[in-house]
């Protein structure tokens, strides 16, 4: 089975030295076990700058971010789910059934609970349906297998690796994987093999099923949708095993931004840059501040804490927003200590979080988890959660980051010094309350930097669909498309009519499609070959390559439109979707953070 481990290059190659001297613990990571008192004092000073310099008490006093009323957080949840009509009148819905019939059983056990605490505090309307009625029969968890590879929540023996090694189950559900956490943590012959939490973060290896891995931007818009109502469900469920009390809060109208840069919602803003370069994914702005920053900034001492010039920021500023759209600015009279801040104020300005008002808390929380396998899991669903802008924005804030820890000998900044800088740019807004600045704790300090921390150096994990919840997707198309079927003769008749029709006159695609049928007549080698050689296949004889980008997709089945993992067993995805078709086209053209 094909593992892939999760660590920063310095770290693998560490590990790999160590590993071949037989000595316990890598060098590189003995440096980094816990922030040093520099660290910490940047972190407080980084606080202290973000409430005095963007209004931060003021903006939180006059309440522009406000819990929600009583039963209406139940009532968004539900419809963020897509199960908004398991309290209304509709006993009909299509996706209310379907994506029922696809949850496991701790994971209906929240949506229970969420149904049953709307009911008590909404009394006073009228009665919505009985939760017996909803889930009437009993939701089994199910069981997945790949081929011959069997993954459950709890590693091999055999498969286990060095002490410093963890292993990252994704065809179990989260909040299922956290149930057999916590019954395993009851017994006292376990207690003793609990893994020491020392500060040192070790080599996640994350086993490939035989359907491969599924990077975020493989799937197609309507299927990410039902990823982001299945990973609410789960991730609010896993909450409810630890916990944790995490109230979502609403952001509250602000005054149309004065700049056209600085304070501009996110939405609004890469929609704008979007009609000068369509092809954009993230501001126009963060791209130039991340270039210069690279080109001229990675290698210079302190960047990200050593303070600019607060006249030169200004100055900066409004050079940026005058000139920025007219390409007027000279870049190379910039300082790099200028342009980090500014990149700070960026982020903090924005009029809600980069984390989102809803999900903020979710994300501070995480530093109240204890087990590391647990925090990985709820970050890898908040991701998920995240708008396209905001997820899209913080990968590519995320990479540079990691550029930045990668200089550490020229630049002095480790992976604690840039995540304790950067936690309160993240975690702190204006428009959501919050604890982290309740006193000066060092244990406060910490516990956000780590959850920074693990963003940074595992974030290509967290940029992943685990497999359990392209299962469930699976699943829910194919009962949705079952229910499809319940239409009468006439229209059923029509529909043969149209497809008639479009048989007689076929379209022509520029894209190369294969039946099932004629892509099994070739071996299984052959077509896993092609897989890994798909860019081969667009070479011209003179070397030159025509189309570099070229990727095999499955369209139709059970799925919408799926990017596949050039390890894919296509046996195991033939069966696994055999009414879909394998399409060889271009990746749509994106950032370079992404």
């Amino acid at each position: 089975m094909s593992v892939e481990p999760w660590a920063s290059p310095q770290d693998q190659a560490a590990a790999e030295l160590s590993h071949s001297e037989h000595t316990d613990t890598p060098p590189s990571q003995d440096q980094e076990q816990r922030p040093d008192k520099l660290c910490l004092d940047s972190f407080w000073s980084e606080v202290e700058n973000i409430q005095q310099g963007s209004g931060y008490a003021d903006d939180c006093s006059r309440r522009d971010s406000k819990h929600s009323e009583e039963g209406e957080q139940e009532e968004q949840w539900l419809a963020d789910a897509g199960l908004s009509t398991l309290i209304s009148e509709d006993t009909e819905t299509i996706d209310k059934t379907a994506l029922l019939s696809t949850l496991t059983k701790t994971q209906a056990e929240a949506v229970k609970r969420r149904i049953e605490t709307y009911t008590l505090r909404k009394r006073n309307k009228p009665p919505p349906r009985d939760v017996r009625d909803i889930f009437s029969s009993q939701v089994r968890m199910p069981v997945f297998v790949y081929g011959n590879v069997f993954c459950s929540a709890v590693t091999p023996e055999h498969q286990r690796g060095t002490p410093k090694d963890e292993y990252f189950i994704t065809d179990v559900a989260y909040c299922e994987q956290a149930v057999i956490l916590i019954k395993q943590a009851k017994l006292p012959q376990n207690n003793s093999q609990r893994r020491k939490e020392d500060g040192t973060l070790p080599r996640v290896i994350c086993p490939k099923c035989r359907l491969g891995m599924t990077r975020i931007q493989d799937l197609s818009h309507a299927d990410m949708k039902k990823v982001r109502q299945l990973a609410l469900i789960d991730m609010t469920a896993l909450c409810d095993l630890l916990e944790l009390e995490v109230k979502r809060h609403k952001t509250g109208k602000r005054k149309n931004p004065e700049s056209p840069l600085f304070g501009v919602p996110l939405a609004t803003l890469l929609e704008n840059d979007q009609k000068l370069k369509p092809s954009t994914s993230i501001p126009l702005l963060l791209q130039e501040l991340l270039s210069f920053l690279e080109k001229k900034g990675i290698d210079s001492e302190g960047i990200l804490r050593v303070p600019g010039s607060q006249s030169r920021i200004k100055l900066l500023q409004q050079n940026l927003e005058a000139n920025f759209y007219s390409r007027h600015v000279r870049w190379d009279e910039v300082s790099p200590n200028d342009a980090a801040a500014l990149l700070k104020k960026f982020i903090r300005e924005l009029p809600a979080p980069l984390l989102t008002a809803e999900y903020l808390n979710n994300f501070s929380a995480v530093r109240e988890i204890t087990e590391l396998k647990q925090k990985l899991h709820m970050l890898n669903l908040l991701i998920l959660l995240l708008p396209e802008p905001n997820r899209n924005t913080l990968k590519a804030l995320l990479e540079f980051l990691s550029k930045v820890v990668s200089k550490e000998k020229k630049n002095r900044m480790n992976l604690w010094a840039v995540a304790t800088i950067m936690a309160p740019n993240l975690f702190l807004h204006k428009a959501v309350p919050s604890r982290l600045t309740e006193g000066g704790e060092k244990g406060q300090a910490e516990k956000a930097a780590d959850v920074m921390r693990l963003l940074i150096r595992y974030q290509d994990l967290l940029w992943m669909i685990p497999n359990f919840l392209m299962s469930q997707v699976r699943r829910l198309n194919e009962n949705s498309n079952r229910r499809y079927q319940l239409y009468d003769r006439r229209f059923k008749n029509l529909l043969r009519k149209i497809h008639t029709d479009s048989r007689e006159k076929p379209e022509k695609n520029s894209e190369v499609s294969w039946c099932h049928s004629a892509a099994l007549l070739l071996s299984l080698e052959t077509l896993h070959t092609l897989m890994h050689g798909v860019v081969c296949m667009s070479l011209n004889r003179n070397g030159s390559v025509a189309y570099s980008d070229c990727a095999l997709y499955e369209v139709g089945g059970n799925i919408g439109e799926h990017c596949l993992d050039p390890d894919t067993h296509l046996l195991d995805l033939y069966n696994s979707n055999p009414g879909g078709e394998w399409i060889i086209k271009r990746r749509p053209s994106g950032s370079r953070w992404l």
